[in-house]
């Protein structure tokens, strides 16, 4: 019977094992912090690369204006050696994003990368004076300014065409 005693403290010293480890495992769980919030993403002010824009670039460089407070600029960038190219990010009141993406590159790649491959579909729309061209995608959508010379308009991003066409229309060039 000596056989068996051992076997019993075997499997209870296993059991006792497993439970302590699971406590451990509860507590470090317990430590780690758990925030399945997206990252508050801050502002940013993009009137200096606005002026840089508009005074280095040989097209009228778009900004929006009259948005409403809860729309967030977050990104910003002036490329000169780069086609003269012109980025503005914002973040839409629900989390969205759209981007205002200018350049004198050739329209066709610049509206491919500019809209992360989207496709042109028969869709225009005259947004204030303006006509434009919706294009759709797997990641962005798009609107694409049409009859300009000289230089591509693209506003784009994960936002529905409502808020897109709400940036377009915000839209001033100068």
């Amino acid at each position: 019977m000596a056989g068996t005693n051992g076997k019993q403290k075997t499997v209870r010293d296993m059991i006792l094992s497993l439970a302590l480890i699971g406590l451990a495992a509860g507590f470090i769980y317990l430590l780690v912090p758990h925030d399945d919030h997206a990252p508050d993403i801050q502002r940013v002010d993009y009137r200096v690369e606005l002026l840089t824009a508009r005074r280095a670039a040989s097209y009228p460089v778009a900004a929006p204006e009259g948005l409403p407070g809860t729309w967030k600029a977050t990104s910003v960038r002036f490329q000169g050696e780069d086609g003269d190219r012109w980025h503005l990010g914002y973040q839409t009141p629900d989390g969205q994003y759209v981007q205002i993406e200018q350049s004198t590159q050739k329209r066709a790649d610049f509206v491919d990368d500019a809209s992360q491959g989207a496709s042109a579909t028969k869709t225009t729309e005259k947004i204030g004076d303006r006509t434009w061209t919706h294009y759709t995608g797997g990641r962005y959508d798009a609107l694409v300014l049409d009859g300009t010379s000289g230089s591509t308009t693209v506003v784009a991003g994960t936002a529905s065409f409502a808020q897109l066409t709400k940036m377009a229309a915000a839209l001033k060039m100068s």
